[in-house]
C-alpha cells in the first residue's frame, strides 16, 4: 500500500474487543538473546514486520540458523555467546533497534562487521554506544565520522570492566550493553549519565534477561547497572518463548475509543505486562476515560467529555503521537513534555506532528521537549508520513471520527504493523 489513504468515520461507536500482533520490541529482545542462548530458541507469536525481518535476516548473515515456521513462529540456533560468521555486512534499513542491538552483538565476535541503512538512518545518533563499546574492548566507529551509521566494528570480543552511558538519547543504547554484557570476559558495571529516556525498555531488558536465564542488577537508585560476566543464556523448560501484543499498537485502538465514544478490549496485555506502553491507558484515564484491567485484557471505554492532560512522556514516548492526536477532542489544552529525543526517531516527530496537527486546522506550538496542543474541530485534510509509521498510524484515528482524513504513503506502517488497516476494519463490526 503506497498510495494515498481515506480514513473512512465509523458510523457507529465501536464496541469491540481485538487480538493485536506481538511486540517489536520483544520480539528483537527475543532474537538476540535466542542467537546468545546455547540451544534451539522457539519464539512464539513474533511480529512479523519489516523492522523484524531486517533482524532476522541479518541474524542469518552472522551466520545464525533463523528458520519460520509460520509468520508468527520462529527457531533460532543460539551459538552460546559466540558470533558464528568472522565477516558480515548488514542492511539495518531505518530500524533504530536493530542498529543499536545488532551493534553491541557483533563486537562479541571475532571479525570485521560493517552496518548501513537509509539515509534516514545515518541521521540517526549511535556514537554514545560506541564510545561505550570501545570501553569495553572493541573497535567500533563511524565510518563517515559522523556519529552515525555506518559503522564498521572490528570485534575480538568484549573484555568487560567499566563503562559509562548517556541516558538522554536512546535507551537502545543502554538495552544493548546489557544484552550483551554477560558474554564479555569480566563483569560489566554500566553508569547512566544524565536523564534516561525510555526507562520502562531498560526494565523490558532486564526482566527479558532473566527469563532467558542470566542476571543483571539496577542499582543506586537507577544510575547504575551491574552484570556479572561470563554467564550463560539458557532458557528453562520446552525453550520457547511468547511474545506480548505489541503496548504501542494497542494505544492507538484505545485511543479510538477515547475519541469517538466507544470501547475497546485489547486481548493479552495486562497491567504487569513487560511493555511500559500499557501506562498510555493511565493517560486517558486522567482525561476521563474508564479503564479496565482484566486478567488477560485491558479495556477502555470512552466517557462524555475528554479532558486535557499536563504529562511527561519521557518513559513512554512512542505513544506521544497518539496523544497528540486525542488532544484536539478535549475541553482545554494538553501539554506534552519529555519528548525531545523523539527528534532522532523515525523522522523528527515533535515537529512533524505539530505540522500535520496545524495542516489539519489545529493550534499547536512546539517546545524543545514537546508540544502544546489546543482543543479544535479537526479539518479535512492530507496527512504527510514522513516515512514513519507512528504518524500514519495515530493521525489514521483521527479519521475515524473526522471525514475527509488522507493518510499519505501508509505502506510505512509496514515497518511494524503490516495488518494495522485491516485491523482498523474490525472496530467497524462491533463485535466482542
Amino acid at each position: 500500500m503506497s498510495t494515498a489513504c481515506e480514513i473512512i468515520p465509523l458510523s457507529s461507536p465501536p464496541d469491540a474487543c481485538i487480538q493485536l500482533p506481538g511486540s517489536k520490541s520483544i520480539t528483537n529482545r527475543a532474537l538476540l538473546l535466542a542467537a546468545l542462548c546455547d540451544q534451539q530458541v522457539t519464539i512464539i507469536n513474533a511480529l512479523h514486520s519489516e523492522d523484524t525481518q531486517v533482524m532476522q535476516e541479518s541474524l542469518r548473515r552472522l551466520g545464525f540458523v533463523v528458520e519460520q515456521k509460520d509468520p508468527e513462529t520462529l527457531a533460532v540456533r543460539g551459538a552460546g555467546g559466540k558470533i558464528p560468521a568472522s565477516q558480515a555486512d548488514l542492511w539495518i534499513a531505518n530500524a533504530g533497534t536493530a542498529a543499536r542491538f545488532l551493534t553491541a552483538m557483533v563486537a562479541l565476535g571475532e571479525g570485521t562487521y560493517r552496518l548501513d541503512g537509509t539515509e534516514r538512518m545515518r541521521q540517526r545518533p549511535i556514537q554514545p554506544l560506541l564510545d561505550a563499546l570501545n570501553a569495553l574492548g572493541a573497535d567500533a566507529v563511524s565510518e563517515l565520522g559522523t556519529g552515525c551509521p555506518p559503522v564498521i566494528v572490528r570485534a575480538r570480543g568484549l573484555t568487560g570492566g567499566s563503562v559509562s552511558v548517556r541516558g538522554d538519547i536512546s535507551s537502545q543504547f543502554l538495552s544493548a550493553l546489557m544484552m550483551v554484557a554477560p558474554c564479555a570476559q569480566q563483569p560489566v558495571t554500566i553508569q547512566i549519565e544524565g536523564e534516561l529516556v525510555s526507562a520502562p525498555f531498560v526494565q523490558m531488558t532486564l526482566r527479558m534477561m532473566r527469563q532467558f536465564g542470566t542476571d543483571a542488577q539496577w542499582e543506586k537508585e537507577r544510575t547504575r547497572i551491574v552484570v556479572p560476566a561470563p554467564q550463560r543464556y539458557h532458557l528453562t523448560g520446552d525453550a520457547t518463548y511468547t511474545v506480548e501484543p505489541d503496548a504501542t499498537a494497542a494505544s492507538y485502538f484505545f485511543a479510538a475509543a477515547a475519541i469517538t465514544g466507544g470501547r475497546v478490549c485489547v486481548r493479552g496485555l495486562h497491567k504487569d505486562c513487560l511493555q511500559g506502553d500499557i501506562r498510555f491507558v493511565e493517560i486517558l484515564q486522567q482525561m476521563g476515560c474508564s479503564v479496565r484491567w482484566l486478567p488477560d485484557a485491558t479495556e477502555v471505554a470512552a466517557t462524555h467529555t475528554l479532558h486535557g492532560v499536563d504529562v511527561n512522556m519521557s518513559d513512554i514516548s512512542d505513544t506521544f503521537i497518539t496523544l497528540a492526536v486525542v488532544a484536539p477532542f478535549a475541553d482545554s489544552p494538553t501539554r506534552i513534555r519529555g519528548v525531545e529525543h523523539a527528534r532522532y526517531q523515525e523522522s523528527n516527530r515533535v515537529s512533524a506532528v505539530a505540522t500535520e496537527l496545524r495542516r489539519l486546522g489545529i493550534d499547536v506550538e512546539e517546545h524543545i521537549d514537546g508540544l502544546t496542543i489546543y482543543p479544535g474541530n479537526p479539518k479535512p485534510g492530507t496527512v504527510q508520513t514522513y516515512n514513519d509509521h507512528r504518524i500514519a498510524m495515530a493521525f489514521s484515528i483521527i479519521g475515524l471520527r473526522v471525514p475527509g482524513i488522507v493518510i499519505a504513503e501508509p505502506g510505512c506502517v509496514q515497518k511494524t504493523f503490516p495488518a494495522f488497516f485491516e485491523k482498523l476494519q474490525e472496530l467497524r463490526g462491533g463485535a466482542r
